[in-house]
């Protein structure tokens, strides 16, 4: 293997660097993106019983806020608990943009990855076919030489493409998990505005 990567050349140093990258997105990403650390189920019910039983004090916001990118939501949506509806909702679009923008974190870069492998391979078979090529001298040349050559220069659109096939499924995978993830906690988030308005409204039919 490592004969293969310095007969490559320069270009496939690119390559290994941004598979390193790629790698080390894709494990954080799948560590990060677990429905446990975004939007832990039972969540919602626990925050309705405990607003139930204390309302919305300081000590319960500031630990739904750090306990997950959801409980931030229902912290946002809870700072705004005397408000009307329409002012609760608005918080939690707005807390909601930080955290889609906080899942989405490292994608572009991992999307980037993806289209660029194959092209920096590509770039690192032409420069090895300039190289071929160039060596050759005017009184012809080894076919089998060349042949071989020629192989050495196509790893690098072999390892380009290596990179960037898992890194564009591992890509999609994410975007789809984000935007899942965002369609709960949205839904859970409106859920919320609910029973909190919806008792807000018994209390006062009963005042």
């Amino acid at each position: 293997m490592w004969a293969i990567i310095e007969a490559a050349g320069w270009p496939i140093w690119t390559i290994i660097t941004a598979s390193v990258v790629a790698l080390a997105i894709i494990l954080e990403r799948l560590y990060s993106l677990r429905t446990a650390a975004v939007a832990p189920p039972g969540l919602l019910a626990q925050t309705v019983q405990e607003y139930r039983n204390g309302g919305a004090s300081g000590d319960m916001l500031q630990r739904l806020a750090a306990h997950s990118p959801l409980g931030r939501l229902f912290a946002a949506g809870l700072r705004q608990v005397g408000r009307s509806r329409e002012v609760m909702k608005e918080s939690l679009e707005d807390e909601g943009r930080v955290v889609a923008h906080e899942l989405e974190k490292y994608l572009t870069t991992l999307g980037t990855i993806a289209a660029m492998a194959p092209l920096l391979g590509l770039l690192g078979t032409v420069v090895g076919m300039i190289a071929i090529f160039g060596s050759q001298g005017p009184a012809g040349t080894d076919p089998r030489q060349l042949a071989h050559g020629i192989s050495v220069a196509l790893y690098n659109t072999a390892f380009g493409l290596v990179v960037a096939i898992p890194s564009m499924m591992f890509y999609r995978h994410f975007r789809a998990r984000v935007d899942a993830l965002l369609v709960e906690m949205e839904a859970q988030a409106i859920r919320l505005v609910e029973v909190v308005h919806g008792e807000r409204s018994n209390e006062a039919g009963r005042a």
